[in-house]
């Protein structure tokens, strides 16, 4: 019980800094637009207003997490999808952005004012390996070739605002889309995909951190005969 309690410690530090809100209270500074702000504030008034916001989204998602009971169990899909669960349960209650969410903002404010196709593709292409995204399928080599076959059509580059000639590349990414079985229908499927595949991550993130601080603490003396608890039976909500 000793052994606990004093994990107990290490684990508020992990859980504030790691997995669990790291990215779930992550709001971007465009999101607090001026049409956002009332008119007059000062700048000083205006960040105030963002710490107050911010802190107030921050301890609306720490209370769900305080009430539902999360498993630090990566391998049992049933315990990664409860996890999922009160994330997204967390995301609704505080405003938050899905990842989904987080990823189309990024696309929108990255790619603001890119003129050229192939400019916006490679942007795209940058935007998905700094958020650790795969191309599993190879979308995006199957994108610049379509690109490639429609500029060397017309000759030049394909600009975004030229609709005659996008209409040509939107058939070509249909084509790529019915190859790769990729439906439109199917996007809320493949975003919860997504959010699974990251609550797992985030839930091996935790077990790891966990896994470290009790071994930390064990190599202490007075720890050194206790045995280890499994990692399965620590409630998180005794850690916030």
């Amino acid at each position: 019980m000793a052994f606990s309690t004093r994990l107990l410690y290490k684990s508020r530090q992990l859980y504030g800094n790691q997995a669990v809100l790291r990215q779930e209270v992550a709001i971007p500074v465009r999101f607090y637009s001026k049409e956002a702000s009332p008119p007059g504030l000062k700048g000083d008034e205006i960040l105030k207003n963002i710490f107050v916001e911010v802190k107030n989204k921050f301890e609306t998602a720490l209370g769900i997490f305080r009430k539902e009971k999360i498993t630090i169990d990566p391998d049992d899909p049933a315990a990664v999808s409860q996890y999922a669960n009160v994330m997204k349960t967390a995301r609704e209650k505080a405003g938050l952005f899905s990842e989904s969410q987080r990823i189309k903002y990024t696309i929108e404010t990255r790619t603001q004012g890119i003129q050229d196709v192939r400019t916006y593709l490679l942007t795209l292409k940058e935007i998905r390996s700094k958020r650790g995204l795969t191309d599993e399928l190879g979308a995006e080599a199957m994108m610049m070739g379509a690109l490639d076959k429609v500029e060397k059509e017309i000759k030049k580059p394909l600009m975004r605002d030229d609709k005659k000639s996008m209409a040509l590349l939107t058939a070509e990414f249909d084509k790529i889309n019915k190859k790769l079985g990729i439906r439109k229908e199917d996007l809320p499927k493949y975003e919860e995909q997504l959010e699974l595949k990251i609550a797992k991550a985030q839930l091996e993130e935790l077990k790891k951190d966990a896994l470290e601080a009790m071994e930390t603490q064990k190599k202490r003396e007075e720890f050194k005969d206790e045995a280890m608890p499994d990692v399965k039976s620590l409630d998180i909500r005794n850690f916030i």
